[in-house]
């Protein structure tokens, strides 16, 4: 909450359904959250280089076009975060994007405003795993814009669906870790 604001309403979702059946689908299960306008495009940070990532840079040395110094191997620990969006696909796979193609998509103020935030939220949530013996190889996050056009944070963070999550004692540069 303290680098972005996010789209829970904090509203027990049990008070939102009638019946005891209903509510017991709900307990521990839902969360009721704002009606925002979701961005078309995923926000992914990659601190490692793994994934489709490594498959880039093998074949042109960049991923999703920024360039990376050479000699890398896979799964080694980039010298910064990179922020590497992608356009939300329907069905299949999303497509990576430059970030210049993203602000076209979202307008660079926005554009500029998500980047910065996921930034700031892998590098976060990455100290922090770390201490816990969790490295967070590479993450996406969604955002969304409230009626006065302000970026939320919205869906999946920090989830096992959204992020690669590697056992710090089983991390070794040149091989894939279990997730």
């Amino acid at each position: 909450g303290h680098l972005a604001p996010n789209h829970l309403t904090g509203i027990d979702p049990e008070s939102v359904v009638k019946g005891d059946e209903e509510k017991a689908q709900v307990r521990g299960r839902a969360i009721v959250v704002k009606k925002l306008k979701a961005l078309p495009v995923e926000a992914v940070v990659r601190g490692y280089l793994i994934g489709s990532g490594w498959k880039d840079y093998q074949s042109t040395g960049t991923v999703c076009g920024i360039p990376l110094q050479k000699g890398l191997r896979q799964a080694q620990k980039l010298p910064q975060p990179i922020f590497t969006p992608a356009t939300k696909a329907e069905s299949g796979h999303d497509e990576n994007i430059s970030f210049e193609r993203m602000c076209e998509i979202v307008g660079k103020e926005v554009g500029a405003r998500v980047k910065d935030i996921s930034l700031r939220l892998y590098a976060e949530a990455s100290e922090f795993a770390a201490t816990r013996g969790i490295i967070i190889a590479d993450t996406k996050f969604e955002f969304g814009l409230d009626a006065d056009g302000k970026v939320v944070l919205i869906d999946e963070v920090l989830t096992a669906d959204s992020s690669r999550f590697w056992p710090a004692d089983q991390y070794q540069v040149g091989m894939s870790p279990p997730s």
